[in-house]
């Protein structure tokens, strides 16, 4: 029974981490999409809605009943063009990346037998961290062609 269940139950953080990327969890706002779907998210998880200004971005922090923070990084053309979360669970990023999630798919189906550390994607127009500490998920996603020519990519916290 130990041989079974031993070493390959337990691969490593990085298969947690992978699972709970490509799992269910609630919608929210995809990157490189209109900023409208933002409220609305916070309808549908029943989060609290923070708005900020800053010079060259809006920032929506949506905060879900887990203790989750997503924050959505909104251009002046309205358009999401970074997220990043922070909490004890890690958001649906089918959902959160939209047509930016084939590239971490393919990232993930090509580093099957990868082990620890946090996964970084840096291909396509597309960055995306992601990791996680003592059950603290966090991470980063944004598209460089999308951000405002006065913010940089730092930003995306």
């Amino acid at each position: 029974m130990e041989e079974r269940y031993g070493w390959r139950s337990m691969r490593s953080s990085w298969g947690i981490v992978l699972i709970l990327i490509l799992g269910a969890a609630p919608a929210w706002a995809a990157l490189g999409q209109p900023e409208s779907s933002v409220s609305t998210d916070g309808q549908f998880l029943r989060g609290q809605i923070r708005d900020e200004a800053h010079e060259g971005y809006r920032l929506h922090l949506i905060t879900d009943p887990s203790g989750t923070v997503v924050r959505e990084y909104v251009s002046p053309a309205g358009v999401v063009f970074g997220i990043s979360w922070q909490g004890p669970t890690v958001p649906n990023m089918q959902q959160l990346l939209g047509t930016y999630f084939t590239h971490l798919q393919q990232y993930a189906q090509a580093q099957t037998g990868r082990r620890g550390g946090p996964l970084t994607i840096q291909k396509n127009g597309f960055v995306f961290t992601s990791g996680v500490h003592m059950r603290s998920y966090h991470g980063r996603a944004y598209v460089p062609n999308l951000l405002p020519h006065s913010v940089s990519p730092e930003v995306v916290q």
